[in-house]
């Protein structure tokens, strides 16, 4: 008996250890095809988006803005907006590209701001607008100052610029809009430092329910259910901040992680259920050899297989079912030829169900994968505590120990 586990243990790291194998193959093809296939997606359908916030500045003479200093006669003063008014409406969009989805979208963008002249002179002023990436489409795009169509510039950065000339407290409005695409998040940029931010509201459109927000970001003041997502505002009439706002959009479950994943999950899966089996066929007085064990490890890892190619070519719980499907079907027909349909098909069957199947499937539930897998285990010790407390083990590992044990009440000579 002790040769026939060791024998067995052999057996279990040699299965462990191909699934290493395979949960690192995975995760490399994983990896690789996200270096390759993240730039492609963002090349086609565009990149992740962070608008800045307009600028406007005006170029006075020294003087004016600097008491003291040395260098050009004319300056860059920039203006503070008086008021911000945004919207971005979003329709989420899927994309599978390998072992891997992308969150793409769909942004109908627009912006209304105020700006004010505060110098007691009539000075041109300079309208900056900047796009929030260069890897993207924008079609639709609009550019009003005053409502009036603006006269714009090229600026060297490759922003749009356009001059308004203001009298002396004189404020102008100017709007800006477009309909783009990109990937993964949006961010609403106020600017690379502490920044003040007067009067500014924006508000967010969304047809997904799932919301999430960036790292280093201020979250909504208000949000409401809308037909299919989420109506998200953020209103600030006085705020000073570093952060930005802007939403992540929700992913799907992307195939090989979770495959990668399963994969090195799988060496847990096999001890349970070779100890669970191990124990019932002492149970049950049916005699396992070694070899038959190496079969029911091939069996497992057939799973594991079949799912890390499979789920490239087809929905990934299809994959899931399909690779349950014959992994369950491999065990289950084997052993009926080796000991029998009652051992196959409850013993073994429900073992693989649960400790296979069901813990496998965990990962696809976020978070849930640890207390599942502790509630089963704590439910196994105890359900064979149960079973075995009368075994005689010496017996069963060929010692020279008492045959059994005495029960309480029993008298001992």
């Amino acid at each position: 008996m002790v040769k026939r586990i060791a024998a067995i243990i052999l057996i279990y790291l040699a299965a462990s250890a191909a699934w290493m194998c395979l949960g690192v193959l995975t995760e490399a093809r994983t990896q690789d095809a996200y270096r390759e296939l993240h730039g492609a997606v963002g090349e086609l359908w565009g990149t992740s988006h962070s608008q800045p916030a307009p600028e406007v500045y005006a170029l006075v003479p020294r003087a004016e803005n600097e008491s003291t200093g040395s260098g050009p006669d004319l300056v860059r003063m920039v203006v503070p907006l008086s008021g911000s008014d945004v919207r971005a409406a979003f329709d989420l969009d899927y994309r599978r590209k390998g072992l891997l989805w992308f969150s793409t979208y769909a942004v109908d963008f627009s912006g209304r701001w105020q700006a004010a002249n505060p110098l007691d002179l009539t000075r041109d002023f300079v309208i900056v607008f900047r796009f929030p990436t260069p890897m993207a489409i924008y079609d639709d795009f609009s550019f009003l100052v005053n409502e009036r169509e603006a006269q714009v510039r090229r600026g060297s950065d490759g922003s749009l610029e356009a001059v308004v000339t203001l009298e002396p407290g004189e404020e102008m409005t100017f709007a800006a809009a477009y309909r783009s695409r990109g990937l993964d998040s949006w961010t609403y940029f106020f600017g690379p430092d502490v920044t003040q931010v007067r009067d500014f509201t924006l508000t967010i459109d969304t047809d997904f329910e799932e919301i999430d927000f960036p790292a280093q970001t201020i979250s909504p003041t208000t949000k409401a259910k809308i037909a299919g997502g989420w109506r998200l505002i953020w209103r600030h009439e006085n705020l000073i901040s570093g952060y930005q706002v802007g939403l992540e959009m929700p992913h799907r479950l992307n195939p090989g992680p979770l495959a990668s994943r399963i994969s090195f999950f799988a060496p847990l899966t096999l001890l349970f259920f070779f100890f669970v089996i191990f124990v019932l066929a002492v149970l049950r007085g049916v005699n396992l050899h070694p070899m038959h064990y190496f079969f029911l490890a091939a069996a497992f890892f057939s799973f594991h297989l079949l799912f890390a190619y499979l789920v490239d070519h087809v929905d990934v719980h299809l994959a899931f079912a399909a690779a349950s499907l014959v992994s369950v079907g491999l065990v289950v027909s084997y052993l009926r030829l080796v000991v029998g349909n009652r051992f196959a098909f409850v013993e073994a069957g429900l073992a693989q169900l649960l400790y296979l199947v069901l813990f496998s499937y965990t990962h696809f539930l976020r978070g849930f994968t640890g207390l599942t897998v502790t509630i089963g285990a704590v439910l196994t010790l105890f359900v064979l505590m149960q079973a075995t407390a009368r075994v005689d083990w010496d017996d069963v590992f060929g010692g020279q120990g008492p045959k059994s044990r005495p029960t309480s009440g029993s008298v001992q000579a």
